[in-house]
């Protein structure tokens, strides 16, 4: 079953890089720096962003449904990325992480789930889209729990 995964559209963030600190504490997010290479997951283009560079640290509902599975994590958003797209391949921001991965079906209801570690995502991907009623899955980090990418299936 091919696969889509996208990074999330830059123009829902553009506002807040033109904000100052005071604005974007009103809205609950932070401007904050990298402090390294790694650790630091930009949600648009689904690369870590280099130690040095600026991102808005904000919260985001990344599964906006009326079901009891709607859910909302902080994530990193850098400035003047493009969203990224990757088709039955991995983005950068899923390499050496452990994942966990919640299928979904159309009415956002929950019906499977798998936790992968690195190596072992594409083929869980491929095992919960084995399922045809698991029309999404979202990525979020294991560990520190934060949503990083929806993945669809790629109808031909």
């Amino acid at each position: 079953m091919p696969y889509s995964i996208t990074g999330l559209d830059p123009d829902r963030f553009a506002p807040l890089f033109a904000m100052d600190d005071a604005a974007l504490a009103g809205c609950n997010a932070r401007r904050v720096i990298a402090t390294a290479d790694r650790g630091f997951p930009c949600r648009i283009s689904l690369e870590d962003a280099r130690a040095g560079e600026a991102l808005i640290l904000l919260h985001h509902i990344s599964h906006d449904v009326e079901t009891p599975y709607r859910s909302a994590y902080a994530i990193y958003v850098r400035p003047g990325v493009a969203a990224a797209t990757y088709r039955d391949a991995l983005p950068p921001v899923f390499e050496g992480r452990p994942l966990a991965l919640r299928a979904f079906d159309r009415d956002g209801m929950l019906q499977d789930a798998r936790l992968a570690g690195p190596g072992e995502v594409d083929g869980a991907i491929r095992g919960l889209f084995a399922d045809d009623r698991i029309a999404y899955i979202d990525a979020h980090n294991a560990a520190h729990g934060c949503f990083a990418a929806r993945i669809e299936r790629d109808e031909p």
